[in-house]
Order: structure tokens, then sequence, then C-alpha cells
């Protein structure tokens, strides 16, 4: 009933027609997205199709005998529409497995999409993985605004705002990355000696792909950069890719200005507002700090799985 065969760049309008008609993908699953790092992933993704139509995608890197669903994709999975059904679903993960391990794979590194960011129901392959002996190896935690239910800001978090709508500081769209990016780096480096995953020609290239899905919002004095916050769109969900404030905007609360102003009013229509994750060394260290930050916001965790199957 269902054939599968390795994803060719030929293929890339069929990939993209079943991620625009999928429960689970977004952007970031889109080949324009995907390939920006092709050189430095070895992609054995896959197509599967049922008599003759594509119903599935299956974004996979191979590295030294290892298959991980992606490693360049913060999460994927396996991608349906949503004519998948749970018995399709079964019969789908046992040909994967044969066909990996065909390839001399030992073990596949499944990132499931958290459920915050399905736009229907689509947990079929949790319950194909669990009947697959597939184990639980990592779980990160996010944080998520319900925006579509109550929530608070915290009584602190709510004063700073307060008092930096009384200055003039300045929100705005942005329309150059390059002052964000270096704020972005020099903090980075100052924090935790480490430059941001994306260059700054990686993201100029990427929003030139995606320039209504990737937006920077800035909070500016009267001429510096006190603040930005580069938003992933996905439209049910809103996603803050990097956030960044200088010291004098950290002073002046700039980016608690700026995230309230997403919060509450820029992106007030959507289901969710997602912050990202608070976790290190693959879920075991969480950085308190940090998530709580977010927590004074009214966001609530959701978790980032990671399943291994021994093939």
């Amino acid at each position: 009933m269902f054939t599968l065969r390795r994803y060719a760049p030929a293929d890339a309008p069929q990939w993209d027609t079943v991620i625009g008609h999928s429960r689970t993908g977004n952007f970031l699953h889109r080949r324009a997205y995907m390939d920006y790092h092709a050189d430095r992933f070895t992609d054995a993704s896959l197509i599967v199709q049922r008599n003759d139509e594509a119903v599935a995608v299956f974004p996979v890197s191979l590295r030294d005998g290892v298959a991980t669903s992606h490693g360049g994709l913060t999460y994927a999975g396996l991608i349906t529409t949503r004519a998948m059904r749970t018995e399709w679903a079964l019969e789908v993960f046992e040909r994967i497995g044969e066909h990996y391990r065909a390839l001399g794979v030992k073990r596949i590194v499944y990132k499931a999409v958290p459920h915050v960011f399905h736009a229907y129901p689509a947990e079929e392959d949790l319950y194909a993985l669990h009947r697959l002996g597939a184990r639980l190896q990592r779980r990160d935690v996010a944080s998520v605004v319900a925006l579509r239910e109550p929530f608070d800001f915290t009584e602190g978090r709510r004063r700073a705002v307060d008092k930096a709508r009384k200055t003039a500081i300045r929100l705005q769209r942005g329309t150059e990355l390059a002052d964000f990016h270096a704020l972005l780096s020099e903090v980075l480096h100052r924090r935790h000696a480490v430059a941001p995953t994306h260059s700054l020609a990686e993201l100029c290239l990427l929003r030139s792909r995606f320039p209504q899905q990737i937006v920077l919002h800035e909070a500016r004095g009267e001429e510096a950069l006190l603040a930005g916050a580069l938003v992933y769109d996905f439209g049910r969900v809103v996603h803050t890719q990097y956030l960044a404030a200088s010291e004098q905007g950290r002073e002046c609360n700039a980016l608690n200005l700026l995230l309230a102003e997403l919060i509450e009013r820029t992106y007030s229509d959507r289901q969710y507002f997602s912050f990202g994750i608070s976790t290190e060394q693959e879920g075991q260290v969480l950085n308190g700090g940090l998530i709580a930050q977010k927590e004074y916001f009214g966001a609530r965790a959701v978790v980032h799985d990671f399943y291994e199957w021994v093939l």
C-alpha cells in the first residue's frame, strides 16, 4: 500500500506541498529552509506515498550510522497530511525501519514535534514508536504562553513593563538584521562564550526566503538598539528564535516592554507564544534563571521529546 523513496532535489515542489497540507509541518520543514545548510548534513530524507499520492515526508540526516530527524532542525519527525491514519502509520514506520536497516543504520533519533505546533491532532507517530520499542532519550523543557486562555504577568514583571512604557523607548519592526546580530553575538559571547547558531549571512538569506515568517522586532532609544526579538511566525504559533538586550536596554527594561507588546498586542490573536527551551546537557540541566524570566510573562512548560529507536 505504501512506498518509500529517498528525497531528491527534483522532489522539492512535492515535498513542500505535503508540508503545506500537513498537521505538524511549518516553514522550518520546507526545503528552502532545510537546505540552507545542506553542506553540513548528509540528507537521507524520505517521501511516503500511498497509491502514488504523497501523504508524508520524513526529514532525516545521516551521521556515523545514526539517522536523525533532522540534525539541522529543532524538531521534525514524520510529517503527515490529514489523510494519515493510525493503522497506516504503523505500517509506514515498519517500512521506515526496513529502509534504514538496509542502509546500515543502527538507530534512529526521532525529534517529535511538540503538540503546541500541531495544526490538528497528529500523534500516530508516538504510538508507532511505542509499539516498536523506542525509548525516550531526551526531554527538553520549553516555555509557552497560551494566548487564548487567561494568563498573567507577575506583579514584578508588570511593574517593569509599566515603568518602561513611561520612557522614550521606541518599538518598531526592524528592517536590517546587522545591528541585532551584532548585539546578539556580543551578549552570547559575554555570557556563554558562544556564537549565534546562525551567522548574519545565513539569517539574511533565510529572511529573504521567508520575509513574512521571519520578523525582527526592535526596541530603540534615540539612536542605539536597546533590545530585539527575532520572531519565527508559524501562523497559529509564534516563536522567539533569538532575544537580546544591551546593558542599557536591561537597565531600562526594553526587552520586557518589547515582549509585553508582542504578547499582548502584536500577536494576541494567535494560539501560542513560544519562548523556546531553557535546558542544557540534553535536558538534564535546567537553567532556572532563564526559565523564570519566561514564566514571569505567564509562560508554562511544554516538552520537546527525543526518542531513540534501535533498529
